[in-house]
């Protein structure tokens, strides 16, 4: 019986060599260091912080002016912009109740897009990167641990916010876990930063110096727990 010759392979093209690198682990990888690279470069060409000073367009009103900054304040956390600084612009803009709202919606928003993006794209890439001790340590407390390990990154000062968001996308953890605990902790940081940023007209109000001396106990905080695993770290280097 004769065989049947085999069909001639067709030549792999340019486009489909892009396309295979473009969709590979590493590949996925880069466009969301793309991704991120832009929203940081059209956050320095705006200047949100602006609004600070300006104030919130007139135009916008409402409704739409809280949906508005609500998708504005998503977006810069998005692109690294500090939270503490949009949390003030909530408050100076919208008072301490709805600019609250606003500023923890808005942050648990950004970090879900965060943690999307990360998951999606950086995901399979990074994760070739969990043979190191430390990293791999972190991914089995996030995976095992998820909701009190991303909470515990919120509450204590100090902690990246888009590491967190990152290290909890390139794990196993559940988005459910991560969506909760980063809605709760981010509430008293956010409180303390709304409120001063409300008051920021009058510097002699007795609320703007009760919240300016909790931002500074929260910073010692941070401090000290730098300090502190800065001593653990040295100690584990010389055992």
């Amino acid at each position: 019986m004769l065989e049947q010759p085999l069909a001639p392979t067709r030549p792999t093209g340019r486009g489909e060599r892009a396309s295979r690198a473009l969709l590979s682990p590493w590949g996925r990888c880069s466009v969301l260091v793309v991704l991120l690279a832009a929203a940081g470069s059209c956050v320095v060409v705006w200047e949100p912080q602006r609004l600070l000073s300006s104030g919130w367009p007139q135009q916008l009103t409402g409704a739409g002016a809280a949906l508005a900054f609500l998708a504005v304040f998503a977006a810069c956390t998005l692109a690294f912009v500090p939270k503490p600084l949009l949390n003030a612009a909530a408050g100076a803009l919208f008072g301490i109740q709805q600019g609250l709202v606003l500023a923890v919606a808005g942050t648990t928003l950004g970090a879900v897009a965060a943690f999307s993006l990360g998951r999606a794209l950086g995901r399979d890439a990074l994760r070739s990167l969990l043979r190191a001790k430390a990293l791999n340590a972190m991914d089995r407390r996030l995976s095992e641990h998820g909701f009190r390990s991303v909470l515990l990154m919120r509450l204590v000062p100090g902690v990246p916010f888009a590491v967190a968001n990152y290290s909890a996308a390139i794990s196993r953890m559940r988005t459910s876990p991560f969506v909760a605990a980063t809605a709760l902790g981010v509430v008293p940081n956010t409180v303390a930063y709304v409120v001063a940023g409300s008051r920021a007209a009058d510097p002699h109000s007795p609320v703007l110096l009760i919240a300016l001396a909790a931002i500074a106990a929260m910073g010692a905080l941070s401090a000290a727990g730098a300090v502190r695993r800065a001593r653990v770290r040295r100690r584990a280097a010389t055992a």
